[in-house]
C-alpha cells in the first residue's frame, strides 16, 4: 500500500511545480501516480456547501475550534498519499501550521462527492486510503445515485447507507440530505 519514500517525496516535488491548467481543480498522488482531478459540476460544489454549512452550524457545540472546510490537502507521506477530500472537519487552528497539507491525525472526518468520471476512486481507492492513514469518519456522497454510505469505526468495519432525503448521522453530526441534489 505505501510507496518508497525517495519515490513519493520525487512525485511531491513534481506535483508542487505543475502549472495550473484550466478544467484541473485538484493534484493528488495516490498508488504511486499523480493524478490531476477535473474541476467539479455546479451540483458537486453544491453538495460540498450544504453539507459544509450543516457541519459549521453544529460544531461550535461538539468541537468548538473546528471548522468543516474545503479546499485544504491531506497527506501523509509514510503513505505515499496526497489526497484533496472536497470536505474535511479539522481545527481551524490546523491553517496556521506552514505545512503544505493537513496530517490525517488532526483530521475527524472527510467526506467525498462522487464524481461523474471517476466514481470507483471514491468508493475503492479513498475507501482503503482514508481507513489506511486512520481518519475515523468518511461520508461518501454519490449524486449520480442519489445515495451515500457513511464509513465509520476502526477501518471503516462500520458502513451506513442513505438515500437522498435522509436524516443521516455521523459520528456527533445530523446531515438533512433533503438539501443534496442528484446530476440529473
Amino acid at each position: 500500500m505505501s510507496i518508497d519514500p525517495a519515490v513519493y517525496a520525487r512525485l511531491r516535488e513534481i506535483a508542487d511545480q505543475l502549472p495550473q491548467v484550466p478544467g484541473i481543480s485538484k493534484i493528488e498522488i495516490a498508488n504511486g501516480e499523480i493524478v490531476m482531478m477535473m474541476s467539479p459540476v455546479r451540483r458537486h460544489e453544491l453538495a460540498v456547501l450544504r453539507i459544509a454549512r450543516q457541519l459549521n452550524a453544529q460544531l461550535p457545540v461538539t468541537h468548538p475550534g473546528f471548522v468543516a472546510h474545503a479546499g485544504a490537502d491531506l497527506e501523509d507521506a509514510g503513505l505515499g498519499r496526497l489526497r484533496c477530500p472536497d470536505l474535511m472537519v479539522f481545527a481551524e487552528s490546523a491553517l496556521e501550521g506552514e505545512a503544505p497539507a493537513l496530517l490525517p491525525h488532526e483530521v475527524l472526518l472527510v467526506v467525498e462527492i462522487v464524481s461523474k468520471s471517476n466514481p470507483e476512486n471514491d468508493y475503492e481507492d479513498k475507501v482503503r486510503d482514508y481507513a489506511a492513514m486512520g481518519i475515523p469518519l468518511y461520508l461518501l456522497v454519490d449524486p449520480r445515485k442519489g445515495t451515500g454510505i457513511v464509513h465509520d469505526l476502526p477501518g471503516y468495519s462500520a458502513r451506513t447507507p442513505f438515500t437522498f432525503g435522509d436524516t443521516v448521522t455521523v459520528g456527533p453530526w445530523t446531515i438533512d440530505t433533503t438539501t443534496l441534489r442528484t446530476y440529473a
